[in-house]
């Protein structure tokens, strides 16, 4: 080790944010340097963030955690996709799935054959050319096939966990690899008086705790990111104009492998089976409904008992302007917030430590280090809001004052640029690394009714007619599906709950 090496790290905060980086990083850093995490069993954690996307996998792969002691740790279940009701419309669902459609046989897209095959109508659902919806209706899950030629490999998928318990799970994981955590709230930030960095943080009993590097996992506070360091914040509510949302815990009706997304007249609801409850949200925009309001449309979505009385969570949907600055890291809602429609919250946590782990600085904070981590950071985020705010602005409901807001509101130039290309000829275009591919894509565009006006010119010159094989495709999917466990039966033999 050189002598620019960083040798004291601390984490501010605990909650999923921080038990993730702290058992991320104590598995990456073996000696030479201790890593601290503070938190207060007095400050509560957000909790909203219990459903996932696949990247997770690999997250808790790279940890070397077993998935099935995981998911029974956490009272998990798995995740192939999420449904989404009333969105582009009053009475329309659709499934956005963690996988593909089929698989390509030519070397234009699927979709291409499947928008030819609908002009004609001909056409199954979208939906239904997918292995992940094929199981999810049925309320089937087994693991994918790793054999490419079989259409049980074309899905993908993650999970629902209560996230609480992921927390206390990743905890045992880093304490028993050397982190150390000292309980106690934080009363003051020291500054270096010549380069500005955090130099110590002192607890409110007086405690001193010094270190190079500092995670701000400090929730919506930012405590060091923000109050120390005045980064600045990004408002993006005129394109996410949600800014509240009441949560509740009800018991566990229907055991969906999947999450649900219900849009109601100012804002949407989400449904996440565990197995030990179900995990409830409305997420609402306070301008158009009451508090009051929005908790009574809230419990009267719930397919279950309601266990506790809704809690309110208020937000702003944004970015820092940097997510680090100085010798500050910004983990988890201290560097922003995303709205949960998509489940993106854990993977904000995931991406910002694994790029934290690739650009591990020295003591030098050398600035190129730091602008490479923010301009991968800053893109990345704004490509998963592009996502989001497409699932607002593709609606024809006009039936009240949220929705007649989306539909006319003006979005960023890169959302429109990829409505046009599909709506013109159905192509699905990306643009730096989107982590929501096409596939993803195409679930909204088509389940919110941008239908293409034509389709891909190079179409009609292939002279291929592919009718028939999406019914064949449509019929191996079901025949696939019917053959799998059911969700439950599935937990039941590898991964129930203990207790």
């Amino acid at each position: 080790m050189n002598d620019q090496s960083i040798d004291q790290i601390v984490i501010v905060g605990g909650g999923t944010a921080g038990w993730m980086t702290a058992a991320a990083l104590a598995n990456a850093i073996r000696t030479g340097c201790t890593i601290t995490l503070i938190e207060s069993d007095e400050i509560g954690t957000v909790g909203v963030g219990e459903a996932t996307i696949p990247p997770i996998r690999t997250f808790n792969e790279a940890l070397g955690i077993a998935e099935n002691d995981f998911v029974s740790a956490t009272q998990g279940s798995f995740k192939l996709g999420i449904q989404f009701v009333n969105w582009g419309s009053l009475g329309n669902s659709y499934f956005h799935p963690f996988g593909t459609y089929g698989r390509n046989f030519d070397f234009l897209p699927l979709h291409q054959y499947w928008l030819a095959a609908r002009n004609r109508g001909e056409a199954p659902e979208l939906q239904d050319l997918c292995m992940a919806w094929a199981a999810a209706k049925r309320g089937k899950f087994a693991q994918p096939s790793p054999e490419q030629r079989n259409v049980l490999s074309t899905f993908d998928y993650a999970y629902h966990f209560d996230a609480g318990l992921y927390a206390r799970f990743l905890r045992r994981y880093a304490e028993e690899r050397g982190v150390v955590r000292i309980e106690g709230k934080i009363g003051d930030v020291g500054l270096d008086g010549e380069t500005g960095h955090v130099s110590h943080v002192t607890l409110e009993d007086g405690r001193q705790i010094e270190g190079q590097l500092f995670v701000d996992c400090s929730g919506f506070r930012g405590l060091l990111i923000e109050g120390a360091l005045k980064t600045g914040y990004q408002d993006w509510r005129h394109w996410l104009p949600c800014d509240s949302a009441m949560a509740v815990p009800s018991a566990r009706g229907e055991f969906t492998p999947y999450t649900r997304s219900t849009a109601h007249q100012a804002g949407w609801q989400w449904r996440i089976p565990l197995q030990h409850r179900t995990g409830n949200g409305h997420v609402y925009c306070s301008s158009f409904i009451s508090d009051d309001e929005a908790a009574a449309v809230l419990l009267a979505g719930l397919d279950g008992e309601a266990l506790a009385e809704p809690r309110k969570l208020s937000f702003v949907t944004g970015r820092r302007n940097l997510f680090w600055n100085k010798n500050v890291v910004a983990v988890g809602l201290s560097g922003g917030f995303m709205e949960p429609l998509e489940s993106t919250s854990i993977h904000l946590i995931q991406a910002a430590i694994s790029k934290l782990i690739a650009l591990f600085p020295d003591r030098s904070f050398d600035p190129l280090v730091i602008d490479e981590y923010n301009r991968i950071a800053i893109n990345e985020f704004e490509r998963i809001r592009d996502f989001i705010i497409l699932h607002y602005k593709l609606t024809s409901r006009t039936d009240s004052e949220l929705w007649r807001y989306c539909a006319a509101m003006d979005v960023p130039e890169t959302v429109t640029w990829k409505m046009e290309h599909f709506r013109r000829n159905g192509r699905l275009v990306q643009r730096d690394a989107d982590l929501f591919g096409p596939p993803s894509w195409l679930a909204v565009h088509i389940g919110q009714g941008n239908i293409p006006e034509g389709t891909d010119p190079l179409l009609p010159l292939r002279g291929v007619d592919h009718a028939d094989y999406l019914r064949k495709l449509e019929a191996a999917l079901a025949r696939a599906a019917e053959g799998m466990p059911s969700h439950q039966d599935y937990i039941t033999r590898n991964c129930a709950a203990r207790g």
